[in-house]
């Protein structure tokens, strides 16, 4: 064959293999900028905060010249400076919630500083200190110092309940300013208890369903994706009925005897667990009926027929087949609870609310793009984590089962 043949097949075969991904073009630029792009833009502030030092241009010029914890008068005046120019650009409020975040308090009397010196009633250091008391506190002054880099690690930091000290290390916060290592524990508790259950109760019945007669079996599975194919939050209020003190499963409970006295599920770990459970049993449970049912029901009959007994056939030949639709199963659902949001909202209790919770209130009510960002990178990359180290160490393939 010549040289000019081979070079045209194999150009006809690049073009070949080209072509699939010409069809998912339109598809992956949607995915891109409609998915990947904010998410990106999110992460991002969670590292990028230029806000400090945008509006105190003038402020850090000083304060490279002055080495004082609390600087002196010219680092003063140039900070009255950079205020009158902030609110004339109407920067100001943003300035504020963003040192209020690094320095509690600090918002009302930057606020009320501003409004002083745009009247040039704050003429000298003692006169802003008068007003903005922080502003004597070396504190306050590294605070603003922590500011003058745009790319921060302040708030990766925080989402580890750390912080940078005057000595330019890192240290815990004060125990009563520690909260997300305990909120992410709590995630990862209960995201862990809401799995195990799902597997307890989705594994026998998977089983179950693989020996029925195949019309019984598909009856048990409508049964089952019956609730999956509502809407989450419409399932979650059925589940604030159900577990109420007088709801349906506490007159059940005293019907069987199982109790003398009616319990308290709403608002409590146990009900948000028995609700996510509930929600959750489809996920795990598919995909251990999907690799159960291509395990050949001749190779437990072979071991049996062999001698082996029916534990020891269970967990030596049955069990390591399937045990990658239960790994998967249990992944799937693992990861999925970590997001969780509607469901701790209307039946966990303040003390059950997940780091979803936390990342969602930043957003809407304290309008801390920064810190919610920061959770949610943490969030990712546990996420991320986790799903390579089950991928990797335990050669599981969550899309290629059966």
């Amino acid at each position: 064959m010549s040289t000019i043949a081979i070079t045209g097949l194999r150009s006809r075969e690049h073009l070949d293999g080209l072509r699939p991904l010409a069809l998912a073009a339109p598809l992956l630029l949607l995915l891109i900028f409609t998915f990947g792009a904010p998410i990106a833009v999110l992460l991002s502030r969670a590292v990028y905060e230029p806000t400090i030092a945008n509006a105190l241009p003038r402020t850090f010029a000083a304060l490279r010249e002055d080495g004082a914890a609390v600087p002196g008068e010219p680092a003063f005046q140039a900070f009255a400076v950079d205020l009158r120019a902030a609110q004339a650009a109407g920067a100001v409020p943003e300035f504020a919630k963003v040192l209020n975040t690094r320095l509690p308090g600090a918002r009302s009397q930057i606020l009320a500083l501003t409004r002083s010196v745009a009247r040039d009633q704050a003429a000298g250091k003692e006169a802003m200190i008068r007003i903005a008391p922080l502003l004597s506190e070396e504190r306050a002054w590294a605070a603003i110092r922590g500011g003058a880099s745009r790319f921060t690690s302040y708030y990766l930091l925080s989402a580890f309940d750390l912080r940078w000290t005057d000595q330019s290390s890192i240290a815990a916060v004060p125990p009563q300013q520690a909260v997300f290592v305990r909120v992410f524990g709590r995630t990862f508790l209960i995201a862990t208890v809401v799995t195990l259950a799902t597997l307890a109760l989705g594994f026998p019945l998977a089983y179950v369903m693989t020996n029925l007669r195949p019309a019984l079996a598909g009856l048990v599975l409508v049964l089952v994706l019956l609730p999956f194919w509502t809407s989450i939050l419409v399932r979650t209020a059925a589940w604030t009925v159900i577990l109420q003190k007088y709801g349906l499963l506490n007159d059940v409970l005293l019907w069987l005897g199982l109790t003398s006295e009616r319990l308290e599920f709403m608002y409590s770990r146990t009900g948000l667990i028995i609700a996510m459970t509930h929600i959750q049993l489809p996920f795990t449970l598919l995909p251990i009926y999907s690799v159960m049912r291509s395990v050949p029901p001749s190779l437990t009959r072979a071991a049996q027929s062999l001698g082996g007994r029916p534990f020891t056939v269970f967990w030596r030949v049955y069990l390591p087949q399937v045990m990658p639709g239960v790994l998967a199963g249990c992944l799937l659902t693992f990861i999925l609870c970590l997001g969780y949001y509607i469901t701790p909202v209307l039946i966990g209790g303040a003390s059950d609310q997940l780091i979803s919770n936390f990342i969602a209130n930043y957003v809407n009510v304290d309008l801390n793009w920064e810190m919610a960002a920061a959770l949610s990178f943490v969030l990712l990359a546990s996420t991320l984590g986790l799903y390579v180290a089950m991928t990797r160490y335990l050669g599981l393939d969550i899309f290629k089962m059966g």
